[in-house]
């Protein structure tokens, strides 16, 4: 099931809620030359997740949902243009689990 959350898709698959950046927001920002992860495990909603730096704007992503970080895209440190990728596999931020169902089923039908 996926949702979304201020210009952020939230994908349920079992526990664990995968958060990515929309179209919208892709194209709003533009092209990701930078991606630096923050050090939180655990973040309640509106903590910062990442700081981007694209063609258009710096800015810091919101967590859409509060929730413990399992996993973050590394692969974005190194590689900040898969973020720009319409590809759901490669353009995930970070996943995160413990998150509460009611705060996920708020959040807008994708």
């Amino acid at each position: 099931m996926k949702k979304r959350g201020d210009y952020l898709f939230v994908e349920k698959d079992n526990d664990v809620y995968t958060v990515s950046l929309t179209p919208e927001l892709q194209d709003d920002i533009g092209t990701v030359g930078y991606v630096e992860f923050k050090d939180e495990d655990n973040v309640k909603k509106g903590d910062a997740l990442a700081k981007l730096e694209a063609s258009k704007t710096v800015l810091d992503i919101p967590a859409p949902i509060g929730g413990k970080v399992v996993e973050k895209n590394t692969k974005l440190e190194n590689d900040p243009k898969l973020l720009n990728s319409p590809d759901d596999k490669q353009n995930w931020l970070v996943k995160l689990s413990e998150v509460d169902e009611s705060a996920f089923d708020q959040l807008k039908n994708a």
